[in-house]
């Protein structure tokens, strides 16, 4: 356990903003995950800057979490110090012909924010959880479309408490992927270019995707949304259905019976569940159509 000194130092820099043995299950999607050793929540970039440099000084683990939307977080929980972006670290700015949104403003409220200015980009964004930071990392998409098609520049702060900045192309951005998956940084904001729409064709389209996404998804349980990554011209959730895997279940974990890339949380699944499901699924796969499935969710502490 991580001394109660940096816990005190921590909580006198930042009042209110840190706490001690926070459930991770209580933010992330899935409802699952242990104890953080230190929680912290900054107010801003400042605070955010602070307890990084505080973290790399002092050789802490450092964890940095969004909406929890495509994490796994072992029973175990986390050592060292998790950092949440959220409140305080959310400004949403709209101009004639882009939106410049921080690192833990929620997709919902950019969509609806490009909605009321008419600006076209977002809709496909409709439905998805989470938030700009977590999105542009795993360079998160839905309907053909992926954020990373939208993106200018991003504001980044290294691990070593530095602010720094990449143009989209810089960014590295790929199916699932980004450079920041090679070369961690925490997303401070980002800068998307939206062309000029129709209000009510943003809202038709929106209501659209949302539609549909209602009618595919398991939205009444908790989950991590997709699993795995759709392999080349296929999808890892017809390989699942294919393999009679629908229904599977591990405790409290279930492969969903409405889509077969969903694991949800019937009440009370565990990591340790959702790793054994996970096993299951890529064996069976693997051993039906030769296909190696590959994790789209992160699996973060020590499983």
């Amino acid at each position: 356990m991580i001394e109660s000194a940096f816990y005190q130092e921590l909580l006198a820099m930042m009042p209110g903003k840190v706490k001690a043995g926070e459930l991770m299950k209580k933010h992330t999607s899935w409802r699952i995950g242990g104890p953080s050793e230190i929680f912290v929540e900054p107010s801003g970039r400042e605070d955010l800057k602070a307890v990084v440099t505080y973290a790399h000084t002092r050789e802490l683990p450092l964890t940095v979490i969004g909406a929890g939307t495509n994490i796994l977080v072992a029973d175990q929980g986390i050592k060292g110090i998790v950092v949440k972006l959220g409140r305080g670290i959310d400004k949403i700015v709209t101009g004639p012909d882009g939106i410049v949104a921080e690192a833990g403003a929620k997709l919902s409220r950019i969509a609806a924010a490009a909605r009321r200015a008419g600006l076209g980009g977002f809709e496909f964004t409709a439905g998805i959880p989470g938030v700009v930071g977590g999105a542009l990392a795993m360079n998160a998409g839905a309907n053909g479309s992926s954020i990373g098609d939208l993106v200018r520049e991003v504001s980044l702060l290294s691990l070593e408490g530095e602010f720094f900045h990449k143009s989209r192309e810089e960014m590295g951005f790929g199916y699932r992927t980004s450079v920041l998956q090679q070369e961690p940084a925490i997303v401070i904001e980002a800068a998307f270019a939206c062309g000029r729409r129709d209000k009510s064709e943003i809202q038709k389209e929106m209501e659209q995707f949302l539609k549909r996404r209602k009618a595919t998804q398991p939205l009444h349980y908790p989950s991590a949304g997709s699993i795995f990554k759709n392999p080349p011209g296929d999808s890892a959730g017809r390989l699942i259905e294919a393999a009679g895997l629908k229904g599977l279940r591990v405790g409290d974990a279930q492969v969903s019976e409405l889509h077969a890339n969903f694991i949800v949380n019937l009440g009370a699944a565990t990591a340790r569940d959702v790793l054994a499901l996970i096993g299951k699924i890529r064996e069976t796969v693997l051993g039906d159509c030769g296909v190696e499935l590959k994790l789209e969710v992160k699996i973060i502490g020590d499983i």
